[in-house]
């Protein structure tokens, strides 16, 4: 924009720019929006970091004092007739003071009768600061533009989170940004220099949100066999029975013995949707149900299994609570005895049924530390002919990479245990980023009758069976290269 160009024309250009970026493709338009519309977000977070930041003398403190926080600032007001507020408002959002947590305006300590409006220190100076249809607006109901100064005591309940814990913490230092919240307990991942800090920044977590009754911290990763991690309460009570809602569903558990990740609620409702009436879903690390109970819901045929004692237990308790409890069969097996005992079963029932049959069977995997290695189960799982290629399972099998091309890895990870290539005929799903550089992907593959079958010949360059070649053209899943679908 001219430099001369009117502060009111301003959205206005803004307006026409990002209605002619639009019409660009997406990607550039992203980078278009980047470069110009978080300038403002910018300059009002350094703006309110000035003056809406705590006292400095706050820097190190380990042990949350709440009247230290206590700070008085200068703001300017404006004095109107209570009983032109809301009318006048209307017209002046633009001048008022925009600061969650502090009212916009307030009682006029020495006229009943009149009310003071808080106005913007940063644009409102004098009554030359008004724009012109602000003055005629305060001509028209004959409101005075002067301008005069009010001092605001700050306190405590007045900054946000994350400014008491950048006032708190050594300058230059991570800021705790989020957290996972699941139920009454908000689970941080601290950072090694956070640590002197924990058991405020627990507190402060549970001050400023709402619901929240418990933060608790990981101290170790999730490298057991139940999948469940070591957790410190940092404060509030300890107790760690919780409720959660996902995509319309309830779950309770004991988040201190199960698994549960509220980030992954998007890739739950993912492989609910790839599911149609009737499948068939064998979850062979099914934690509490986040995928058992949605399929069962759509009247799928449901095989969960967990090796957790507690997840088994909690598997059950959610099934009879989102009333699917008749739709799945719930297991306590080894993953590995799971798909060589009761998948190998109903895989016989299922694929020798008549070739009419018209539903597919899905096996989810979802334990990417090792699901990969899960992968050799299959192999001459099954005895007799093979069945139509159609009707082969459709596998979601979970992973990590730390690779700089992690569709390419995740596939030769699982075609190495396989013994085939699945570069031609698998997907790859991008299901989150979980560190820098460490990347949670899901290869999408139907297993070749090759592999799941018996005293069955391999294609090693394919991966497919030369029987059923002619049937390629009906694998959804045989789409060429590998393509990493963002979640969005």
């Amino acid at each position: 924009c001219n430099t001369t160009v009117s502060e009111l024309l301003i959205p206005l250009a803004w307006t026409t720019v990002t209605q002619q970026l639009r019409k660009v493709p997406d990607i550039f338009f992203w980078g278009q929006r980047k470069r110009f519309s978080t300038m403002p977000e910018i300059e009002t977070s350094k703006r309110d970091s000035e003056l809406f930041s705590p006292p400095s003398d706050v820097r190190g403190m380990t042990k949350l004092d709440r009247t230290a926080f206590k700070k008085t600032v200068t703001i300017p007001v404006l004095k109107v007739r209570k009983e032109i507020v809301s009318r006048l408002m209307r017209s002046l959002k633009r001048a008022a003071l925009q600061r969650p947590g502090i009212k916009r305006v307030i009682e006029d300590p020495e006229d009943e009768e009149s009310r003071l409006i808080m106005l913007d220190p940063y644009k409102m100076f004098t009554h030359d600061s008004f724009e012109k249809a602000e003055l005629n607006i305060l001509k028209q109901l004959n409101v005075s533009p002067q301008i005069t100064k009010y001092s605001l005591e700050l306190t405590y309940e007045n900054f946000k989170s994350e400014e008491i814990l950048r006032a708190v913490l050594p300058e230059g230092q991570d800021v705790i940004s989020g957290f996972s919240r699941v139920g009454h307990i908000a689970h941080l991942n601290l950072r090694d220099h956070q640590l002197p800090f924990k058991h405020l920044i627990g507190q402060v977590m549970i001050d400023k949100n709402p619901g929240i009754t418990s933060a608790v911290n990981k101290i170790n990763n999730i490298d057991n066999t139940y999948r469940n991690f070591q957790m410190e309460v940092l404060s509030g009570e300890e107790n760690m029975m919780t409720k959660v809602r996902e995509n319309n569903y309830t779950y309770e558990f004991d988040f201190s013995k199960v698994y549960w990740n509220p980030r992954l609620s998007t890739e739950h409702c993912r492989i609910t949707e790839l599911l149609k009436p009737g499948d068939v879903l064998f979850d062979v690390f099914a934690g509490v149900g986040p995928f058992a109970v949605p399929a069962a819901k759509k009247n799928c045929t449901v095989f969960a299994n967990d090796l957790n004692p507690e997840s088994h237990k909690w598997l059950l308790h959610n099934c009879k609570l989102n009333k699917v409890d008749r739709k799945v069969k719930v297991f306590n097996l080894d993953g590995k005895d799971f798909l060589q005992g009761p998948v190998r079963e109903e895989l016989m029932q299922q694929l020798g049924l008549s070739k009419e049959r018209k539903h597919s069977v899905h096996i989810v995997m979802n334990l990417p530390a090792k699901a990969i290695e899960f992968l050799s189960a299959f192999k001459s799982l099954l005895d007799g002919q093979p069945c139509s290629s159609d009707l082969l399972p459709i596998v979601h099998c979970y992973s990590f990479s730390k690779d700089v091309n992690p569709a390419k890895d995740v596939q030769q990870q699982a075609g190495a245990v396989l013994g085939i290539s699945l570069e031609a005929c698998s997907s790859v799903h991008l299901v989150r980023n979980v560190a820098p550089n460490k990347e949670m992907l899901c290869i999408t593959f139907q297993i070749p009758a090759s592999i799941l079958y018996k005293n069955q010949t391999i294609n090693l360059e394919h991966g497919e069976d030369p029987p059923l070649k002619r049937q390629k053209t009906d694998n959804a899943f045989s789409e060429g290269k590998a393509q990493i679908a963002l979640n969005t």
